[in-house]
């Protein structure tokens, strides 16, 4: 009975010592980094919440009692249209315009307690102030006119949904500048960029938006089409007085050749038996002569 109570005691100090030991190593995969918190405070260098201890990919030990937060370091996306797919933001004209747009961003290695501690759900958190920041973009997202030198400029002012969709790069660049200027590492993020993949118009205003882009890509289409046969014209046009040039020139050698022909036949006194036979040689190859006689 007493060996009995001995060996179920060493058992359990020997399962007891396998847990410990288990519990003193934590392993961090690629991509990814961890911190230690130790009854509840995270451990940091020199007692400075903005300088926590980092734990690279491997294996490490550790006490018991500290327990393991995991963060991935690799680049993460996230939706920004919602649970139904879209989110609705209203450009500067009034209209309702329905986004899909997602953020990439990685978190940033000095500003982790920001990213952890600072913040109930950090990814949600991330989500809404992205979110808002779109929105703000967008609403004051201005219609940029073309360069006056530009000969395909549009004829007409757009709206904002066709502004939007035209320099939807340009509305990434706004977006890109007011994080980075703006927000910094505030929240213990990397901005990378904010993707607007697809602005779509509320649907009642969809065939009527449709409808104008075509009208003015038509119009675009005519403009270039009308220059470019004007262009041909002028073109054609300067030619056709290079060639006009160039034979009255030949005109102009011909009669200055024939000139100083019939001025030397007429210095050496050949001059009218010359225009005789030029006479007979008309008359012979022509059909029917008409010869005026005097009265």
């Amino acid at each position: 009975m007493f060996d009995t109570i001995i060996l179920s005691f060493t058992i359990g100090i020997f399962l007891f010592l396998i847990y410990s030991l288990k519990k003193c190593f934590f392993q961090v995969n690629e991509g990814n980094i961890a911190i230690l918190k130790n009854f509840g405070k995270a451990i940091s260098i020199n007692n400075s919440p903005n300088d926590l201890k980092i734990y690279k990919p491997g294996l490490h030990f550790k006490k018991p009692w500290q327990k393991t937060v995991k963060i991935s370091v690799m680049e993460q996306i996230v939706e920004l249209s919602g649970t139904d797919g879209d989110t609705m933001a209203m450009a500067s004209d009034g209209t309702l315009l329905r986004i899909d747009a997602k953020l990439r961003f990685i978190p940033s290695l000095k500003d982790l307690y920001a990213l952890i501690f600072s913040m109930e759900n950090p990814l949600e958190h991330t989500k809404g102030l992205f979110t808002c920041i779109l929105h703000q973009e967008i609403s004051c997202f201005e219609n940029k006119k073309s360069n006056n030198n530009d000969h395909t400029h549009e004829l007409t002012n757009v709206g904002s949904y066709a502004a939007i969709r035209r320099d939807r790069g340009l509305l990434n660049k706004h977006i890109q500048e007011f994080c980075s200027s703006k927000l910094g590492n505030t929240y213990g993020i990397q901005f990378e960029n904010v993707d607007v993949t697809d602005i779509l118009p509320p649907d009642e205003l969809a065939q009527s938006l449709n409808a104008v882009i075509n009208a003015q890509s038509e119009a675009q289409r005519l403009y270039a089409l009308t220059e470019g046969v004007c262009e041909q014209r002028i073109m054609a046009a300067k030619k056709g007085i290079d060639i006009a040039k160039s034979k009255a020139k030949a005109t102009e050698v011909d009669i200055e050749t024939m000139a100083k022909i019939l001025e030397q036949l007429q210095n050496a006194g050949t001059l009218n038996c010359y225009i005789e036979r030029r006479q007979a040689e008309v008359f012979a190859e022509s059909r029917i002569s008409y010869v005026k006689r005097p009265l």
